[in-house]
């Protein structure tokens, strides 16, 4: 009779305090929010108007990724040619990529003087404006459409083809019997995880957005503290932005389904050489457009932002230490609560897992500011306050890398464990931090990355010469500073995939096997 699998005994105090602290640094903020909402007046009409953009741009932004990215998923799915790894390899780019600079891309693509009104002026016809709803849209999609495509070609590349071959042989429909009810499955989480992460895109609106038809909740709040300081107002639209977001946060918990992918990743599904020209020209059209669509704005970025190095403010070298250093905080304050939670596992990593998803990080660094405020100046812990936010922001995806590896190292080598008598954090040490190595590592990278590229909650907190380099890249840009803006913006690019590189090369090159 076999024997069942006995876990390695692991130490039970780290989860619940990591559980404690994570609940207290996010209820925290929220508490303070609701305490000040009660002694202040309710929404105006220009708050309302606000609440059914940002609800409505984050409906179309989700609708439009996804209705783009079925054909381009499933072009890449059907096909093979030369290239195929570097174009997915791309499609990961904007997940990574700062959104003040894809902001800053678009603008030079789509922009008054972008290379589309050029091109248009050249033609004699009208400028398009990418101001305004249209360009928060526009920029949602951009930023979207890659992370869609990635989770759509996943699930096409899970179907068996055992699946494929028996509805092709009974003379049925391959869409309609296999990959429909596939989308079915997938769509419906993967659009609200879209519309989520629209909802709380602070940085999109302030830069394209404003004016009272294309202003956000977020960018309200803004407003409401940096230009009007009026802290109680913004309060009340941080509880409105929460309880939308909160709402959603919970669907995407019951819907949100992922895509088990085996030796199966990447591979051609189907048939489908037996296609006429006419159809192969189509799904290569898609992939096409896909391509030039992600990397014409982050071709623009890069090339212009070279040339334009020594255009680099005096201000560069201040913001690049200070984005490194909030950075290198809150990838440690991610990794240390996370590694706590997973070693102690069940009920407390899935709590602390959803919460920081019910909070935008505008929201709650609008908590925090409101707590600060009553002790303290808040921009003189703005730096260390971004730092908790971004490491809190990224927690989740630091569960989901390392939890599953310590879950199953746990059981594997429980056995092997209790023989020779390591338990406690000597297993910890021994057992799971070389095997730990590659998803840690890869967890950093990217946590790292998205922090050095956050304009969130330092554009709430920030005094003078207190600019990272995303709110360096944005007072540039409000001066028309452009080409600094532009060479800032290269470096950041630069800078954020070195970080992911080097971190996954390091994990990679030394895991345990």
């Amino acid at each position: 009779m076999a024997r069942s699998a006995v876990a390695i005994s692991l130490p039970r105090w780290p989860a619940p305090l990591a559980a404690a602290l994570v609940a207290s640094a996010i209820l925290g903020p929220l508490v303070a929010l609701l305490w000040l909402v009660p002694s202040v007046g309710g929404m105006g009409p220009a708050d309302w108007a606000a609440v059914r953009f940002t609800v409505l741009q984050a409906a179309a932004s989700a609708t439009i990724s996804i209705l783009l990215a079925v054909p381009v998923a499933r072009a890449l799915a059907r096909r093979e040619f030369i290239g195929k790894a570097a174009v997915l390899t791309l499609l990961g780019a904007p997940f990574v990529l700062p959104v003040i600079v894809a902001v800053l891309g678009l603008l030079a693509v789509f922009g008054r003087s972008g290379l589309v009104n050029q091109s248009l002026a050249m033609l004699g016809l009208p400028a398009v404006d990418i101001y305004g709803a249209q360009g928060v849209v526009l920029a949602h999609v951009f930023l979207n459409l890659p992370l869609a495509t990635r989770v759509l070609v996943q699930g096409w590349a899970a179907v068996p083809a055992e699946h494929l071959r028996l509805a092709a042989s009974l003379n049925g429909s391959v869409f309609r019997l296999i990959e429909l009810p596939m989308l079915r499955r997938l769509v419906p989480g993967l659009w609200l995880v879209i519309a989520l992460l629209c909802l709380s895109s602070f940085a999109v609106a302030l830069i394209l957005g404003g004016g009272p038809k294309a202003t956000t909740i977020e960018l309200a709040i803004y407003q409401a503290i940096r230009f009007q300081f009026d802290i109680g107002h913004a309060a009340v639209l941080a509880i409105v932005q929460l309880a939308i977001s909160a709402g959603l946060a919970l669907a995407v918990t019951k819907l949100a389904t992922g895509v088990i992918v085996d030796g199966a990743r990447g591979r051609t599904i189907g048939n489908w050489q037996r296609d006429s020209l006419a159809k192969q020209i189509v799904d290569m059209i898609w992939i096409g457009a896909a391509v030039l669509f992600v990397a014409g704005p982050i071709l623009l970025i890069l090339l212009r932002g070279g040339v334009m190095m020594g255009a680099l403010p005096d201000a560069f070298v201040g913001a690049m230490i200070r984005s490194l250093c909030v950075a290198g905080a809150a990838t440690g304050i991610a990794l240390a609560l996370g590694m706590a939670l997973c070693i102690g596992g069940g009920r407390w990593a899935a709590l602390a897992g959803v919460l920081p998803l019910m909070l935008s990080g505008l929201v709650l660094g609008t908590g925090m500011f409101v707590i600060a405020n009553r002790f303290v100046d808040p921009a003189l812990i703005g730096l260390p306050v971004t730092a908790l936010a971004n490491g809190l922001a990224a927690l989740p995806f630091v569960l989901r890398s390392i939890g599953p590896q310590i879950d199953k190292d746990r059981l594997q080598f429980g056995r092997l464990s209790a023989s020779l008598g390591v338990q406690g954090w000597q297993a910890v040490r021994i057992v799971l931090l070389p095997r730990l190595r590659r998803p840690l590592c890869f967890a950093a990278g990217l946590t790292a990355a998205m922090s050095m590229g956050d304009l969130g909650v330092i554009a709430l907190f920030s005094g003078h010469d207190q600019a990272t380099l995303p709110l360096l890249m944005l007072q540039l840009m409000g001066s028309y500073q452009n080409d600094a803006a532009a060479a800032v913006a290269a470096v950041l690019v630069l800078a954020s995939l070195l970080i992911i590189w080097v971190l996954d090369w390091g994990g990679r090159s030394h895991a345990a096997p």
